[in-house]
């Protein structure tokens, strides 16, 4: 018999998700919106302190309609981060915008402002900035913030790995002109599928709704104006959202004592390095990573084939948008200023004796994600912990 499968981050119920389906079996409100739709997202606003919500089928259709909402038009330049997953990104081309990256920092591995700054200097015409907060922590977002402000730009905050972390006391998702989240199956708290979109403008929140029900103007027959999409939430999906929301501030402790226990268990190994945290807020630690020093001879494949023999699941970094093979050739920014991202041919294997070329390179290349599912027992724990540490001591 195979040894019980330990998972990166799956889906934690509690029965409370199952009350508010059955309230919607049993008023028969199946059928798209409804009330399970309209309190999570009262509930959702009220928790995040964002001002007003709008849930929609998935973070990403939320970043869309946060292009929509504030007029990006195609040819327009987004200045997207680098180091995240392509959701945050693939937007941009939806609207046939135009893609230009930011290289993370090392204090948060989030978007560095430093190369921000590089990038309006030769874009001084970009017409918005998503940054997204990686793994959970959050980015410098006040200096963020302040570049956009004194640019002039509005901000979307994509804060779907980030729901319940906080920068100087207040949500992440709340900085920017909208945020988004994401209830993904394996997300700090789901919905099977689902995101948000929120923001302290009323009007965008009441634009964002009418868009994602395809956009029907307010006549008896069906008329449309405009072109809309089928991005709204399910009642059916929202009943679980409501009864996830209970529990959330349960998931985040749990998340952070598995950080805490990592970050202990390898304090006395000098080559790994856990995934920095932000000094002025607090992470709710979605995922627990580590870099390793590539001159102590263990590289992540390494790592992460060790505990797949084991039926235990861990992850790659995010590999950087600029080297993807689909945004091959795009604009990208360090700190130092611009540069052009992979060809799309260099990106087919790791060369990991070469010299990152980013920050953001530099993490993928030596960083690796951690089984960091709340379900784990310490037995679980001690287990996985051991196989890490056996690889270096």
């Amino acid at each position: 018999m195979g040894k019980e499968r330990i998972y990166l981050s799956s889906p934690t119920m509690h029965g409370d998700e199952q009350r508010f389906v059955n309230e919607a079996f049993e008023t028969n409100w199946i059928a798209p919106l409804g009330p399970n739709v309209n309190a999570f997202e009262k509930e959702m606003a009220e928790y995040t302190g964002c001002g007003h919500a709008a849930a929609l089928s998935a973070g990403t259709a939320a970043i869309h309609l946060a292009l929509r909402l504030i007029g990006i038009q195609p040819g327009d330049v987004v200045f997207s981060s680098d180091l995240t997953f392509s959701a945050t990104c693939n937007p941009i081309c939806y609207e046939k915008a135009v893609p230009v990256f930011i290289d993370a920092e090392e204090k948060t591995w989030n978007m560095d402002p430093d190369a921000l700054e590089a990038a309006f200097e030769k874009y001084p015409d970009a017409k918005a900035v998503i940054c997204a907060h990686l793994y959970g922590t959050p980015a410098q977002i006040g200096r963020i913030r302040e570049i956009c402000d004194r640019k002039g730009v509005p901000l979307i905050e994509d804060a779907a790995e980030s729901l319940g972390s906080t920068f100087q006391g207040r949500m992440t998702g709340c900085f920017g002109d909208i945020g988004i989240y994401s209830f993904n199956g394996n997300k700090i708290i789901t919905t099977s599928g689902g995101g948000m979109l929120v923001s302290a403008n009323e009007e965008y929140v009441d634009k964002a709704r009418f868009l994602s029900t395809q956009a029907r103007d307010a006549a008896r027959y069906y008329q449309h104006s405009q072109l809309g999409f089928n991005y709204r939430m399910s009642n059916i999906t929202a009943g679980v959202g409501r009864g996830q929301l209970l529990h959330i501030e349960e998931h985040k402790r749990k998340k952070q004592e598995i950080y805490r226990q990592y970050r202990e268990a390898f304090a006395d190994i000098p080559a790994i390095a856990m995934n920095p945290l932000n000094p002025d807020g607090e992470a709710n630690n979605w995922l627990s990573c580590i870099t390793i020093d590539p001159a102590c001879g263990v590289v992540p494949d390494r790592v992460m084939d060790v505990l797949s023999d084991e039926n235990i699941e861990t992850r790659p970094i995010w590999k950087p948008m600029h080297m993807q093979p689909i945004f091959a050739g795009a604009d990208f920014f360090t700190k130092d200023g611009s540069r052009k991202g992979a060809d799309g041919r260099s990106v087919q294997s790791l060369d990991l004796s070469a010299p990152a070329e980013s920050v953001g390179a530099k993490i993928f290349y030596h960083g690796l994600c951690l089984p960091s599912d709340i379900k784990n027992t310490p037995e679980d724990m001690e287990r996985i912990i051991g196989l890490v540490r056996g690889l270096f001591v």
